[in-house]
C-alpha cells in the first residue's frame, strides 16, 4: 500500500492534470486557487491536500471548501481526485529559473508571484509545457 502525504496546499486541476499550490498561510494559494478557477481550472482540494501515488485529493472534511478573503469559507464544485502534473512555490520568480522538483514528491517545480496580474497566466502555461503542450526553449522545462 502506497504511503499518504498531507501537504500543506492547495490544488487544482485542468483536463485531470493537477497543480500543486505551495507556499506558507496567507501567501495566496486560495486567492490563486480563486483566480485559476475562474479560468476553467477546477478545485481539487484547499488547504490540505492528501496525496497517494502522484494522485491528490481532499481530505474528506474538506472537499469543496475554499477560503475566500474576505467572503469567508465557501463551498464549491470539486473533482475529487487528479494526477499531478506540476508544483507552483508562490514566491518571487526568477527570469529564466533552472529546471527543479519537488523533493518530496518529485513534481517539475516552478515559482510564481501570486501578486502578478499575470500569476493564473503564468501557472496555466507553465502547466502546459509541464505536460509538453507549449515547447520551451529556455527556462524551468526546457530540454
Amino acid at each position: 500500500m502506497a504511503q499518504v502525504v498531507r501537504v500543506h496546499g492547495t490544488c487544482v486541476a485542468r483536463g485531470g492534470a493537477g497543480v500543486l499550490l505551495l507556499g506558507p498561510a496567507g501567501a495566496g494559494k486560495s486567492d490563486l486557487a480563486l483566480r485559476l478557477l475562474s479560468r476553467g481550472f477546477d478545485l481539487v482540494a484547499d488547504d490540505q491536500v492528501l496525496i497517494e501515488d502522484g494522485v491528490a485529493r481532499s481530505p474528506a472534511s474538506l472537499a469543496g471548501l475554499l477560503e475566500v478573503r474576505g467572503v469567508g469559507i465557501v463551498r464549491l464544485a470539486y473533482v475529487a481526485a487528479a494526477r499531478l502534473a506540476l508544483g507552483v512555490e508562490l514566491g518571487p520568480p526568477e527570469r529564466l529559473p533552472d529546471r527543479r522538483r519537488h523533493q518530496e514528491l518529485g513534481l517539475p517545480l516552478v515559482r510564481v508571484s501570486p501578486d502578478a496580474g499575470s500569476a493564473p497566466e503564468c501557472v496555466s502555461i507553465a502547466l502546459d509545457c509541464a505536460l509538453g503542450i507549449v515547447p520551451q526553449v529556455a527556462g524551468a522545462f526546457a530540454p
